[in-house]
């Protein structure tokens, strides 16, 4: 057997990634569609070593990698070819290595947001305002994916006011300060990992629940073992919600596509994922 026939392996990079619910996702996925030889794994790779290591992980028997915080940026630089949608987000969150040695950078971040947002009661399902929280690779998605269904006034707001003016600047978007971004919107979309971290989104983040509770509806890309604070808070307001869990499983269920060929058991990828 070559070590490219090998390639059964699959797995998550991230810095941290304990916390991620993509190994009993995609092993339950796996498992449905009969690659019973197949295994995806936690990889745990610091900021120092990403792009080494993701360049070395095919000779480790890897045939793809999921990517999340914070290497999704390094993944993008890490590829020898990608797509147009990772090119035009600047960033990737799914790396196929190819059996000519290539390694194939895409972004499925971007079309599960939007695949998500579009199961939402109307007229949520379609804003026409939004405020993006964060500038790391899942803002950069967010806003590609929003400026591309034609959200007319589209925001973003980040603790490094710099960061965000460059992001606002490179999506034609509207970089916001913490004063100005206290407002209601049609959609908040929550990037930032504060609560994976510990931290109340209510004292970090420029968003008050009753705030809250005035939006058209919420996006948060951050999960936990439950509901994350915005979540809840958003819930009990009667807000539509896209919780963190729902956009793992669509992003994820597009990546394992890319990954073995087969079509994604996505309920059975949902009930794995949902602890």
């Amino acid at each position: 057997m070559t070590a490219q026939a090998a390639r059964r392996r699959l797995g998550v990079v991230g810095w941290p990634v304990a916390h991620s619910r993509s190994p009993a996702m995609h092993n339950a996925a796996l498992a449905h569609v009969g690659l019973t030889a197949w295994r995806y794994q936690l990889l745990p790779i610091p900021p120092t070593v990403i792009e080494q290591t993701l360049c070395a992980l095919p000779d480790a028997g890897f045939a793809g990698v999921n990517v999340t915080i914070p290497h999704k940026q390094a993944a993008l630089a890490a590829a020898t070819e990608h797509t147009e949608r990772a090119a035009a987000i600047g960033a990737a969150n799914t790396l196929v290595y190819r059996e000519d040695g290539a390694i194939v950078a895409d972004n499925t971040d971007a079309p599960a947001l939007t695949e998500t947002l579009a199961v939402l009661p109307s007229p949520v399902a379609s804003p026409r305002s939004a405020l993006v929280l964060g500038a790391g690779g899942s803002a950069r998605a967010a806003l590609w994916a929003l400026r591309d269904a034609g959200v007319a006034d589209l925001a973003i707001w980040n603790r490094t006011a710099e960061r965000a003016a460059a992001l606002a600047a490179e999506f034609d978007a509207l970089a916001l300060t913490e004063a100005e971004a206290a407002r209601p919107v049609e959609l908040l979309v929550n990037c930032t990992a504060v609560e994976l971290h510990g931290a109340d989104p209510f004292a970090e983040l420029p968003v008050t629940a009753a705030q809250l509770a005035r939006c058209g509806a919420l996006a948060d890309y951050a999960y936990g073992p439950g509901e994350t604070r915005l979540v809840a808070v958003a819930r009990r307001a009667g807000v539509p919600v896209v919780d963190g869990l729902e956009l793992l499983v669509a992003q994820g269920a597009l990546a394992f596509e890319r990954f073995t060929g087969r079509a994604a058991p996505r309920a059975v990828m949902r009930a794995a994922a949902r602890p």
